[in-house]
């Protein structure tokens, strides 16, 4: 992961624009029959080339100060309510068990707001994720404009809602995919990247400096010290 985090985000950005250019030349001419819409279906992480759209494919992520070792990891973790419960998620040793731990949590160890708020997280998580891997980033460019979708096996609320089961779902995960395509080409997500470093390395003034400014202010205000000769 070290490789992928200084990758060259100009030349990746040029490279999304030429996807663009090509995916553009396969449109029909005015007044022809629309193309019919290409579908790229992935599901298990261990397929290839697109099982890397999943959130359980193997890809350390730094996420909110820790390292995720997979997305579903730094998705899950921000169900729980309780720190000591999120760490006990993000030990998990896969993200299959991370899911479960997440899923069996108690009504008082969630996020009383996690219903409105996961969907804002799954798409922080995925920026992270295809954000700080290059060889991701690239993959999920070179899909051009195809239809990105998670094709669930069985038939769920879970898979249903991220995903389609026979065609049916509402495939937030590969609706967010294809958003996150969309800003990696315009270099969105990089300007976001860079902003965000750049507020990091503005590290504040030193409490003790500041101590040493504010009682200097007060010396300045008060006037030369008087020093009362000693007698000998």
């Amino acid at each position: 992961m070290g490789e992928d985090r200084h990758w060259h985000r100009p030349t990746l950005k040029l490279y999304g624009e030429r996807m663009v250019q090509k995916a553009s030349k396969k449109q029909p001419e005015a007044g022809g029959s629309p193309l019919p819409t290409e579908e790229i279906k992935f599901y298990r992480a261990n397929e290839k080339p697109y099982g890397a759209f999943s959130n359980l494919y193997k890809s350390p992520i730094e996420f909110e100060g820790k390292t995720y070792p997979t997305a579903e990891h730094a998705y899950q973790a921000g169900k729980a309510a309780k720190p000591a419960v999120r760490d006990w998620i993000l030990s998990a040793p896969t993200p299959a068990l991370a899911a479960m731990a997440a899923h069996g949590l108690y009504v008082w160890d969630v996020v009383p707001d996690w219903a409105s708020i996961k969907f804002a997280r799954m798409r922080k998580v995925l920026r992270a994720k295809f954000s700080q891997h290059e060889t991701l980033a690239k993959l999920l460019i070179e899909t051009g404009d195809r239809r990105l979708v998670e094709a669930g096996t069985v038939n769920n609320a879970v898979n249903r809602l991220w995903g389609e089961v026979s065609g049916s779902g509402q495939n937030m995960l590969g609706v967010m995919l294809m958003e996150l395509r969309k800003d990696l080409i315009s270099g969105t997500v990089f300007k976001e990247t860079t902003e965000r470093k750049r507020k990091a390395s503005e590290k504040p003034l030193p409490k003790q400096k500041a101590k040493t400014k504010k009682s200097a202010a007060r010396r300045s205000r008060a006037g030369p010290l008087k020093v009362k000769a000693k007698r000998r």
